[in-house]
This record gives structure tokens, sequence and C-alpha cells, in this order.
């Protein structure tokens, strides 16, 4: 594990997506809350929450951090039949929080393939990356525009 104790503690922010290809099919059982195993969104929320929390149990030497924020906003896309999750992180620390962000986004969407894969073993789930990272000494990534 890499030493930060040096560092000073910040605030870091960090924002990552990933995004949910779905069937017709699967997507109307989403956006209708009406999926074999329940409410959707609801359980990709909470999934993505509690694998921010747990970074460090499955990153090897990630530091476990203490999160100040933790939300997952999910937008449907109805044209596509997808479903965009974006991950937004925060805490006062020597390290930043991109992975915390990368881990919850792509948990929510594994959620969302699971719970979903009674009516579409055909998801896909693309686009997982660090969409912004802020604080600490490398200042801010903000990726570039698909």
């Amino acid at each position: 594990m890499v030493d930060v104790s040096a560092k000073d503690a910040t605030v870091r922010e960090a924002v990552a997506e990933a995004v949910v290809v779905l069937s017709a099919a699967a997507f109307d059982a989403v956006a209708g809350r009406n999926a074999p195993k329940g409410d959707v969104l609801a359980a990709a929320r909470i999934a993505g929450i509690m694998a921010a929390k747990k970074t460090p149990d499955l990153i090897p030497l990630c530091h476990s951090i203490p999160l100040a924020k933790a939300v997952i906003e999910i937008t449907p896309f109805p044209d596509r039949h997808a479903l965009r999750i974006v991950a937004s992180m925060r805490t006062k620390y020597e390290t930043g929080v991109e992975m915390e962000a990368l881990t919850a986004a792509t948990v929510a969407a594994l959620t969302i393939y699971d719970m979903t894969k009674a009516v579409d073993r055909g998801a896909v789930i693309e686009s997982v990356r660090l969409l912004v990272k802020s604080g600490g000494r490398s200042g801010t990534y903000t990726a570039a525009s698909k």
C-alpha cells in the first residue's frame, strides 16, 4: 500500500459512470418497476453505495477512505433502452476517491444486470469510466466528451 501520510487531507471528489444497454423488454420492466426481482433502480443505488464503502475489501492495496458523500444517480435513455449510472464520491482525506466511484458505478451496473437477467441475459455493460476527479496535488481531471 502506498504511504500517503505525508499528504495533506484535502477535499477530494470523483465521478464515474457506467452504461447498461438492455433489451426493450428488460428496459420496460425496469421503467415500469415490474422486474421479476423487484425495484431494480433502488437496488442498484443501494448496491453502488455499499460497494463504494467496501472498495478496499475488493481492490488490493486500496486505502480505506472515510466517505463524506456517496450518491448514485441513474438516468434512463429510452431511445437506446439504456441506463446511465453516475456515481459521485467526496472525502476529506490524504488520497482520492476514484476507485470508490468506479467501483460504485460498476457494482450498480452489475446489480442491474443481475436483476434483469431473467428478462434479458444479453444486457451489455459498457463505458465504465472516470468522468471527473478533483483535489490533491494532481489537481482536476475531466474526461473527454464521448
